[in-house]
């Protein structure tokens, strides 16, 4: 008898610009992904919850990076942005507290609007460059949505959704995430915005129902120029961070 694959599935978070970009670009050549996919949430954790990682015997992988390589995704990301015809307005974090955006989004999945939070939360940190940590803007955000945002905002001080949160994280800490974006096809792993052709390859390999059709190039939607400056710095994976 021969074994179902393992469901894919996508690490993201709210913080990274190429995890935005990443989810667009494989929405737009893939829009079946979110009933296709896992999305599992991934994000720098409070004290609250790197000791309840730490009591289930699991840590987070995620390092911060330099100033040069932050420099550097300043740069690479307005290149990007510009290159997909995507608005594009770089927020200004100070003090953020991802536990309030990320758990509210597992809020949202349970209501079944997961994917109009997202949109509207992405919307207003990279398009309008606004602190999605701030209870207002995550308000409102909701409110666009058509989530109701009492659960929402009261996601970062409900247990089970705590729960629920470090469960994600665990989750990523065994299958060896370490930065933004992520995917899982099987063994296979992939990170980074400019390893999304080769998910979207290991899908359509996948046997039953219809896959992505396949990119025009093997960079697709990645100019040749830029090719070579993603991922210059840290001899890290182009289009990836945390």
């Amino acid at each position: 008898m021969s074994r179902r694959p393992a469901q894919p599935k996508l690490y993201f978070n709210l913080r990274s610009p190429f995890s935005w970009m990443a989810l667009r670009q494989l929405e737009e050549r893939f829009p079946e992904a979110p009933g296709f996919i896992e999305y599992i949430p991934y994000w720098d954790p409070d004290e609250q919850t790197r000791q309840a990682l730490k009591e289930r015997g699991a840590e987070f992988h995620y390092t911060q990076m330099s100033k040069a390589k932050h420099l550097y995704i300043l740069q690479d990301t307005k290149r990007l942005s510009q290159r997909f015809g995507y608005r594009m307005a770089w927020p200004i974090d100070v003090d953020p507290w991802w536990e309030v955006p990320h758990l509210g989004w597992l809020a949202a999945r349970r209501l079944g609007r997961e994917r109009e939070l997202y949109a509207a939360l992405t919307a207003a940190r990279w398009e309008r460059g606004e602190n999605i940590c701030d209870p207002e803007v995550l308000r409102r955000a909701a409110e666009e949505a058509g989530v109701d945002p009492a659960p929402v905002l009261a996601a970062v001080d409900d247990p089970e959704i705590r729960a629920e949160g470090i469960g994600a994280l665990e989750r990523a800490y065994h299958d060896d995430v370490f930065g933004i974006p992520y995917f899982k096809l099987g063994r296979h792993r992939f990170w980074g915005l400019d390893r999304l052709d080769e998910f979207l390859a290991g899908l359509r390999e996948l046997p039953g129902q219809d896959r992505p059709a396949a990119a025009a190039d093997p960079a697709a939607g990645i100019p040749g120029e830029l090719a070579g400056l993603v991922g210059a710095l840290d001899h890290d994976s182009a289009g990836g961070c945390g």
